[in-house]
């Protein structure tokens, strides 16, 4: 080996998102003049730069090069001790490959992001949202949960109690309020509340949300119950005042027909019989002069009815499409189609072709998705006005089914986003946000699901999307 090497320090401690340098020291211990060229390698390497990247020195002379370390502020960057190396090339000798190795001390950062799943939920006599808590940092959290209001109108039941969350994951607690007074009639009441993740150490980080409490029967119908019941009594209390006397004339009419009916005098005559009628046929409708042209002036004893205008056919859904790619095609398949505001549903599209608009302002409404060989899939959709309606109820369905997310009704927003997740593998998405365009390709780890859309802080309507899988 004709190459001398040092790093100075060979130890260094760095925190994620800011940089730390360490010296490299290289001499050339051959006889011959030679070109080095440097190389990060290990999990560091991403985030690790060489300048120079080469240098060329003569037999017996030293150079320098500087090893910066910038670890972003993310999960990536593990905390604690991580070993990194740098892989040396000599031009003369290629074979000759040295790699002095040091060690980078990551410091541990703690970032907690906690949201409500919808934020306002409505009921009569309990309530269900859940709470999402993502971990940001790079070291595992442990929190436990709880919640208070004011006046202590709620109880809360949330399971789990307390939570352990990997560096880059998530968990939803499952949450119940349930009011301590129930309301029989009147109108709703809004009972703001907080849930909050405490850690050890740390300010409590709350999270807003509404209970929204209905009455058990609403405030028109005990006002109509009311008013019909009033009504009932006064016309029963009419009746027995002004009831209406009743005569019967039958005795009368009898006696009058048994004089009527006494022997003819003998001045009478009899009467010539009364005449009948001869009864005429009745006489048939004429058929409209513009049906009979319509008909081709009759055209044989087939009929005189008008003809049915032709069925229109029947729209295909994404589960028609994928069932008749999949008989044609092995592997996995998703095919989808959306409900476009103001435009109806789309025909099915499949594996990463557009479905809904780009560049005419029109939002989707509702998706319709179907897969092959994923083993299902599931979903929900977030809304501009509402957020997430159905709260954790997600849509589902198996392999070659329909399933649905959002809603094609006047009365309900347009979506801003949605979370998908298919049984078996991955899938991946990218939506076309309102005055953000395509925001990229985002695919799930194998059996998790992702959020695609505007972020929910923005409210911002979903246009376009495309799936594969």
């Amino acid at each position: 080996m004709s190459l001398w090497t040092s790093l100075e320090p060979s130890s260094v401690t760095v925190d994620p998102g800011s940089r730390a340098t360490v010296r490299l020291r290289v001499r050339n211990t051959g006889d011959v003049v030679d070109e080095y060229r440097f190389e990060p390698v290990g999990d560091v390497a991403p985030w690790t730069t060489v300048e120079p990247q080469t240098l060329r020195l003569y037999p017996g002379t030293t150079g320098t090069v500087e090893l910066t370390f910038a670890p972003p502020r993310t999960p990536d960057a593990t905390a604690g001790p991580n070993p990194y190396a740098v892989r040396i090339t000599p031009t003369e000798h290629p074979d000759a490959v040295t790699v002095p190795e040091g060690n980078l001390t990551v410091t541990p950062f703690t970032e907690v992001r906690a949201e409500l799943v919808p934020p306002t939920v409505k009921g009569r006599f309990r309530g269900r949202p859940r709470l999402a808590v993502d971990n940001l940092g790079n070291t595992k959290v442990t929190a436990s949960l709880s919640g208070s209001d004011t006046g202590d109108r709620l109880s809360y039941d949330l399971k789990p109690g307390s939570v352990q969350i990997e560096p880059g994951r998530a968990v939803f607690v499952d949450t119940t309020l349930r009011p301590r007074r129930i309301i029989w009639f009147g109108s709703k009441e809004e009972q703001p509340y907080t849930l909050n993740v405490q850690r050890s150490g740390a300010a409590p980080l709350p999270v807003d949300g509404t209970f929204v409490q209905r009455g058990f029967l609403p405030r028109w119908l005990a006002t109509a119950l009311s008013l019909t019941v009033a009504l009932a009594i006064a016309f029963v209390m009419i009746w027995l005042t002004y009831k209406p006397q009743v005569r019967s004339l039958a005795s009368e009419k009898v006696a009058q027909a048994a004089v009527n009916t006494l022997a003819p005098s003998p001045s009478a005559t009899p009467s010539a019989p009364a005449l009948v009628p001869t009864p005429t046929a009745a006489a048939v409708p004429e058929a409209p002069a513009s049906s009979a042209a319509a008909d081709g002036g009759g055209g044989g004893g087939g009929g005189g009815g008008a003809s049915k205008p032709p069925a229109k056919p029947k729209q295909e859904t994404a589960a028609v499409a994928v069932n008749k790619l999949a008989a044609r095609s092995d592997g996995r398949h998703i095919c989808y189609r959306a409900y476009v505001e103001d435009k109806g549903w789309q025909d099915p599209v499949c594996d990463g072709a557009i479905a809904g608009t780009t560049g005419k302002d029109l939002a989707v409404k509702a998706l319709n998705i179907a897969t092959a060989r994923t083993g299902g899939v599931t979903g929900n959709a977030a809304h501009v006005d509402g957020g997430w309606l159905t709260g954790d109820k997600w849509s589902k369905a198996s392999d070659g089914v329909d399933m649905y997310m959002g809603s094609s009704k006047p009365a309900v927003s347009v979506m801003e986003g949605f979370t998908i997740k298919t049984m078996e593998g991955s899938v991946c998405q990218n939506p076309h946000i309102k005055d953000r365009g395509w925001l990229g390709n985002g695919c799930t780890k194998p059996g998790d699901w992702i959020y695609g859309g505007s972020p929910m802080q923005d409210r911002l309507q979903l246009e376009a999307v495309r799936f594969t899988v």
